[in-house]
């Protein structure tokens, strides 16, 4: 069955850094798109980085550009994708999810599927 499990959450002073894991287990997800949103309590799920199914190409939302980095590993049946959070804002503080997406461009969340539960990160001013 088609599971995400996101990690790596926490809370962190404004400035901070922190690292975001998901792990995408079954045989078909590197050939996927994968994608990060997050959203803030009351606010829209939005998409804040995605990585083609090669790594090769990469999108972040203009809030986190050059804060943020995404990078993925695939192995055989699991596809391990990274969130590299630097500098971060309290307007970072945000449930962070992973999703997947056969088609690039796409940015709204109702175009990716296979949600994973998400990971809570907090950032102090």
């Amino acid at each position: 069955q088609a599971q995400l499990v996101e990690s790596g959450g926490g809370w962190v002073q404004a400035g901070g850094s922190l690292r975001l894991s998901c792990v995408a287990s079954g045989p078909n997800y590197k050939d996927f798109i994968m994608g990060w949103f997050r959203q803030a309590p009351g606010k829209e799920r939005i998409l804040v980085a995605s990585i083609s199914q090669s790594g090769f190409s990469t999108y972040y939302e203009d809030s986190v550009k050059g804060r943020f980095t995404v990078s993925r590993n695939n192995a055989k049946d699991t596809v391990t994708v990274y969130l590299q959070m630097n500098r971060l804002k309290p307007e970072d503080t945000a449930v962070y999810y992973c999703a997947v997406n056969a088609n690039w461009g796409l940015t709204r969340s109702s175009d990716f599927g296979y949600w994973g539960q998400g990971t809570q990160v907090t950032v102090s001013s």
